[in-house]
């Protein structure tokens, strides 16, 4: 390796400017072919690194894939990548945009003072690694060298509170395995901003604007931008009816004059349930079941259950014949699925957007009866203006308290906790 030299090739840098990239591979296997198509096994067969060259023959619109075969749409000429491999070969500058590119495919590394110094480091050591240091892993010097043995023998007890292999934090990999269950179950993800407006979070979930929940003393609200953008007039102009006289649904509706100005106004989002109506405006599958994982923000008093900032987890099944009695069922499995939690009461409860509601609880072994959810059937006041006709069962869990019962911990703060005896305790695997 030369010192000064800021670029070099890799081996497969090398070895591709000698026999060519794998995607120029095969554009000319195609464009030697009959109708200059083949059948992916085949050319599967006849090119080294097909699933690269796959990659970039159909990002470039190089190739079209169809019914198993791929057919050639044009005959690229020598690209910029294949000019780069030639130049830092030679030792020219290339464009920055192409060296990303080139860095990116592992065709390309930069030279830096670390890698030098930590290449002739190992080269002392007889090319064998005895420690893999930070710089041997981010330089990739590691890469098809011999290592040291270890004795595992040497270390006859293994001490816990001495040893601690890195992982991941607790409550980040209990919302991994959450987001996994869910899906597993058949359920896809929504997502939605973390600034919302007001219309979201509360006026398409049919929460009319004199509400005490949407007063500031139980929401936060942004003080610069003020106000964000309405969605589609029709929208609007739906929701508007339903609040003011129940628009088509049969409803009263709540008997206001609302306005668009108060529900134009941006707010940090206050809980899950303000993504579910932009996914039943735009279209939602018929049956169909969606989740959500995303951080809420609500004025409280902070304590052993509760905090200002949280992640709530909630969800919707949409389906013609789904009723109360799956709601039911399907909280119930969550919390034991997700969180292990046996023992589970069901309340009556109120929310604006669903009737009839539940809340369900769960008993922690430390705090007794701990609230994890608030569910329901979503009122047609909020469904049809937004244009579904089906019933829709929703949920929202407070994912913390769950992963308090799956992290057994008594205190909702120690979710974020960095305190290091209780972090290495902690099993890698749940």
């Amino acid at each position: 390796m030369r010192k000064g030299k800021r670029i070099e090739l890799t081996e497969e840098g090398k070895t591709y400017l000698k026999k060519g990239l794998p995607e120029r591979n095969l554009v000319k296997l195609l464009n030697s072919s009959p109708q200059k198509s083949l059948s992916i096994e085949n050319a599967r067969k006849k090119v080294g690194n097909f699933p690269i060259a796959l990659k970039w023959v159909l990002e470039k619109g190089w190739v079209e894939k169809k019914a198993g075969k791929l057919t050639l749409i044009k005959l690229p000429r020598k690209t910029e990548e294949e000019k780069a491999l030639k130049n830092i070969e030679q030792g020219k500058e290339v464009d920055g945009e192409i060296l990303k590119i080139l860095i990116s495919r592992n065709l390309v590394l930069r030279i830096t003072e670390t890698y030098i110094k930590t290449e002739e480091a190992i080269k002392k050591a007889g090319n064998v690694i005895g420690e893999l240091t930070h710089d041997i892993i981010i330089t990739g010097l590691w890469k098809g060298r011999k290592f040291k043995p270890v004795n595992i023998k040497a270390v006859k007890k293994f001490d816990e509170l001495k040893i601690a292999p890195g992982k991941r934090h607790p409550y980040n990999y209990f919302l991994m395995q959450v987001r996994k269950k869910m899906v597993e179950l058949g359920f896809q993800e929504m997502t939605g901003p973390m600034i919302e407006t007001e219309f979201w979070n509360f006026d398409a979930l049919y929460q009319p604007q004199n509400h005490p929940a949407r007063d500031w003393s139980s929401t936060y609200s942004l003080k610069h931008p003020k106000y964000g953008k309405l969605p589609s007039k029709k929208i609007v102009n739906n929701v508007k009816a339903a609040h003011e006289n129940g628009w088509k649904t049969g409803s009263t509706g709540w008997g206001y004059k609302w306005g668009e100005k108060k529900a134009s106004k941006l707010m940090p989002r206050a809980h899950d349930t303000a993504i579910t109506p932009r996914y039943l405006a735009k279209g939602v599958k018929i049956p169909g079941r969606y989740f959500n994982m995303v951080r809420c923000f609500r004025p409280d008093v902070i304590d052993p259950t509760h905090g200002v900032e949280f992640i709530q987890t909630g969800g919707i099944v949409v389906a013609k014949d789904i009723d109360f009695r799956h709601l039911l069922g399907l909280l119930k499995q969550f919390v034991n699925v997700i969180a292990g939690v046996e023992e589970v009461k069901f309340y009556t409860d109120y929310y604006p957007f669903t009737e009839p509601s539940v809340q369900i609880s769960g008993k922690h072994p430390d705090l007794g009866w701990v609230e994890l959810a608030g569910a329901g059937i979503f009122r047609t006041e909020l469904t049809e203006p937004l244009g579904i006709k089906e019933p829709v069962i929703a949920w929202g869990f407070g994912i913390d308290r769950l992963a308090m019962h799956s992290l057994n911990i008594r205190d909702i703060r120690f979710l974020f906790s960095r305190k290091l005896e209780w972090l290495r305790q902690q099993k890698v695997v749940r």
